[in-house]
């Protein structure tokens, strides 16, 4: 064998090892889109597989009869011979035209059946969730249960979920990639999203659309539970926080109420009633802060309230009153006694 072919025999290799790893890794990652976790998902995973054997097959048919064109046909140093020249083939000519067309026809059928599929209305006894995207977080209220909570969307396995999207700013997506593809959240219009997550666990979820200098940090989890915690977690919510016992956790109560935190938030059971900023009235119980970048600790929430602009560019978070440093740690006291 000529070194020449052992060169591109040793890349073939070494790309095709390349190719698996990545595979393995898209497979692993918590934002892979081919291991769905939802009936929507599943629905357009089936159509991606078509299409990619599809996709193989075409690659396989054209890479190996240009193969044998190469190998076959190519000019050999002891002939000085002209090959005999083809102008035209009309039976391989009209082939090659009608067999693309009936494999777009079995490309094209079962992603329209599912179109229609995925857009269909939601069960009488789905979860109805109203989503609002704002710049840079991720309101959700429940409607028939009484919730209104951000930046974590909580829903049980087995039960169907509608999503009912709508913006009040700017153009966003919602998008949770092991539960379906994305859709878009625009302004002046409500779109809709079905679907029935089938295993419990922590779904990492993102705005896929471009909205502005902190697009990239508007994230937000969707935790998937059993029905009974779900339920218990839904019974949580509706109730108001438990009045702070701690010292330190009154005087941060009296530092939200006093500091202009109350023109934007809103607390069940307290003065501060505003729904322009997400709802705090259980934050402490959250796993993550300023719309999924930071971990729920007291160093990162006191990071974030220090200056909330240097953790999100352009955040619309102000707080109209220097905060002292001590004011800030008993503010965070508050904040994570909310549970």
């Amino acid at each position: 064998m000529s070194i020449r072919r052992r060169r591109f025999l040793a890349l073939l290799v070494l790309a095709g090892t390349c190719a698996a790893l990545a595979g393995c890794e898209m497979v692993s990652h918590p934002r892979s889109t081919i291991s769905p976790v939802s009936d929507f998902g599943w629905a357009i995973q089936d159509v991606y597989e078509q299409i990619f054997w599809w996709c193989v097959g075409i690659f396989v048919v054209v890479e190996s009869v240009l193969l044998i064109a190469i190998f076959r046909f190519r000019v050999r140093e002891e002939s000085h011979e002209r090959p005999e020249q083809v102008h035209g083939h009309t039976k391989l000519e009209i082939a090659w035209t009608i067999l693309p067309a009936v494999i777009l026809v079995f490309i094209a059928v079962p992603t329209i059946r599912t179109i229609f599929a995925v857009a269909a209305p939601a069960p009488q006894d789905a979860i109805r969730v109203n989503v609002t995207g704002e710049q840079w977080f991720w309101r959700f209220e429940y409607p028939d249960l009484g919730v209104l909570t951000a930046n974590e969307l909580h829903v049980p396995v087995g039960r169907p979920v509608e999503v009912s999207l709508h913006s009040n700013n700017v153009l966003h997506a919602f998008w949770i990639p092991r539960v379906g593809g994305k859709r878009d959240v625009m302004p002046g219009r409500t779109n809709r999203q079905v679907f029935t997550v089938q295993k419990p666990g922590l779904y990492h979820g993102q705005c896929a659309e471009f909205c502005g200098a902190s697009h990239a940090l508007m994230r937000f989890d969707l935790v998937a539970e059993d029905p009974t915690s779900f339920d218990r977690w839904v019974e949580r919510q509706k109730a108001p926080p438990p009045a702070p016992v701690d010292a330190r956790a009154k005087e941060g109560a009296t530092t939200f109420l006093t500091a202009g935190c109350i023109a934007c938030h809103r607390i069940q059971g307290t003065p501060s009633q505003s729904t322009i900023g997400p709802d705090l009235s259980h934050v402490g119980s959250r796993a993550r802060i300023a719309s999924g970048i930071l971990d729920n600790t007291p160093e990162n929430l006191a990071r974030w309230i220090h200056d909330p602009q240097a953790v999100k560019p352009e955040a619309k978070m102000i707080i109209p009153k220097k905060l002292s440093e001590n004011e800030i740690e008993a503010l965070v006291a508050y904040l994570q006694s909310l549970q």
